[in-house]
């Protein structure tokens, strides 16, 4: 019975979280970002579409050739915001949802506990030049965080 009370709490609480945001919440993610890193520049792309908004993230190497890392689709599925994130790496391929669970000071985290890594993703708004967006979970029982400080280039 405690078990079924507390999942009944949790589920409210994630309802009422997707019911605070519209799509209009999320317009500070739109543009072109840019991050760099040792030996690679990352790229994330956004745009806004009739209920959705779509991102595709890249890395460039050396010459400026790219490969489209993963692409990401925010969308509401049953009520719920859901961070779709599709994976084009080695070892990262496949489509995983993630839900938003928190929405508090311009920072907007999505869940999924049963994910090997990360378990949650969050973005950060942090102005109209600057995003912060992280990654976050548990690896072989270690709690890892890995941050992506972005720029804004259009």
């Amino acid at each position: 019975m405690k078990k079924l009370f507390l999942f009944f709490i949790l589920f409210t609480a994630a309802a009422s979280v997707s019911a605070q945001v519209s799509l209009k919440s999320f317009d500070f993610i739109l543009g072109k970002w840019e991050m760099n890193t040792k030996g690679a520049k990352i790229v994330e792309r956004w745009q806004l579409h009739k209920d959705s908004l779509t991102g595709q993230s890249y890395q460039f190497k050396g010459a400026g050739d790219s490969v489209l890392t993963e692409s990401i689709v925010l969308k509401k599925i049953k009520g719920e915001w859901t961070f779709c994130v599709t994976g084009y790496e080695k070892n990262n391929l496949g489509t995983t949802h993630f839900k938003l669970v928190g929405s508090e000071n311009k920072t907007f985290t999505f869940e999924n506990k049963q994910h090997d890594f990360p378990q949650q993703i969050t973005y950060q708004n942090k102005g109209k030049t600057e995003l912060l967006a992280w990654i976050e979970g548990n690896i072989g029982g270690k709690h890892r965080k890995m941050e992506f400080p972005y720029k804004r280039v259009e």
